[in-house]
């Protein structure tokens, strides 16, 4: 590491902190040789991840995909914008904190049921209806008698 004054590479850390609800730390230096200070942040650079879909095609995993599928089922739903991105998030961080570089699309469909069951029912049948693909009515009912 270089000082950004002077471009020596005699620096000291003063402070080492973590950041708060982040895997971020943050480091205070000192330039031996100028004095001057300055402030770092550390953050882990997470492997992209990939879906595998059913049918067996990998695709780079697209936050904003898994985004639009919960807007649809969250649509008119008393749920505010910052709580379903709040949602999204928690999703992707569960996702990405599992540690593997691959993940089935099913599994992240079976996560996405789970945490809208727990959020709002009338949005977890209405993901389940397209996730699962009722055929017929029944199978909704199915479904329906299943929350309760």
């Amino acid at each position: 590491m270089y000082c950004p004054e002077c471009k020596e590479n005699k620096i000291k850390v003063l402070e080492k902190r973590n950041v708060e609800g982040e895997q971020v730390i943050r480091r205070r230096r000192e330039c031996e040789s100028c004095g001057f200070r300055f402030t770092t942040y550390e953050r882990v650079e997470a492997a992209a991840l990939t879906v595998i879909k059913k049918d067996g095609a990998r695709e780079t995993f697209s936050a904003d995909k898994l985004k639009s599928g919960i807007e649809r089922a969250l649509e008119k739903r008393p749920i505010s914008g910052v709580e379903m991105d709040q949602f999204t998030r928690d999703i992707e961080r569960d996702l990405k904190s599992r540690g593997a570089s691959e993940i089935k699309s099913q599994k992240i469909g079976d996560i996405v049921l789970q945490k809208l069951k727990d959020l709002d029912e009338v949005a977890y049948l209405r993901f389940a209806s397209v996730y699962k693909s009722f055929e017929t009515a029944d199978s909704f009912k199915k479904e329906l008698e299943n929350i309760g």
